[in-house]
């Protein structure tokens, strides 16, 4: 084991924001508006979760993954749930835009759960050591982020175990659970947009 690797294990709420329809939209534009595209998004995203003590972890292709954690699972779910709120509204505005700049639709879908991960710097010889989130919290929560509909986010019944002792007002409506491989069913809750997009 590589010395001075320093990891822990954490309760958090990991969000995972995925941009949808963006295989066409990086096919049908130039490089280096598809970049500007991805990078705006990214520091929408960042701006976004940050304000609400958010750290985003990184990005892959067409998703970003967002952690909340270093405090009680109350406020760590509320604060989640506040971006989540917030993203959907001000992300919706940016394809909005995008639509009217450029003549792609796209539109972004939210999965979020709470539990235990493992944190840590990771990366190979040589190159610089990024902070990430490991761990079956993560897997699902990314599961529910491909669930959601466009313009949708969607929680585990563990995020709304912690919000129903808050204030945060969340209209959210119960949805099929998910069947995961050698896991229990997840119990999810969708929150959607009445303006949704209906290409995904």
């Amino acid at each position: 084991m590589e010395q001075g690797v320093r990891a822990e294990r954490q309760l958090a709420v990991i969000l995972f924001a995925q941009l949808r329809n963006f295989e066409q939209i990086a096919d049908m534009l130039d490089p280096e508006i598809v970049m500007n595209l991805v990078n705006e998004f990214l520091t929408l995203i960042a701006e976004t979760a940050s304000q609400a003590s958010g750290e985003t972890l990184g990005v892959q292709n067409d998703t970003a993954m967002i952690a909340f954690r270093g405090a009680p699972p109350m406020q760590t779910a509320q604060k989640a749930a506040q971006t989540a709120l917030s993203l959907q509204v001000e992300l919706t505005g940016l394809a909005e835009r995008w639509k009217t700049d450029y003549g792609v639709q796209t539109a972004t879908a939210m999965g979020l759960h709470l539990g235990e991960a493992v944190f840590g710097e990771s990366g190979t010889a040589g190159s610089p050591r990024l902070l990430g989130a490991f761990g079956d919290t993560v897997t699902i929560a990314e599961r529910l982020a491909r669930r959601s509909r466009a313009g949708e986010f969607v929680l585990s019944d563990a995020v709304m175990a912690a919000l129903s002792v808050s204030n945060l007002p969340l209209n959210a409506t119960p949805l099929p659970a998910i069947e995961m491989p050698r896991r229990p069913p997840v119990r999810i809750f969708g929150v959607l947009l009445d303006n949704r997009l209906d290409f995904t």
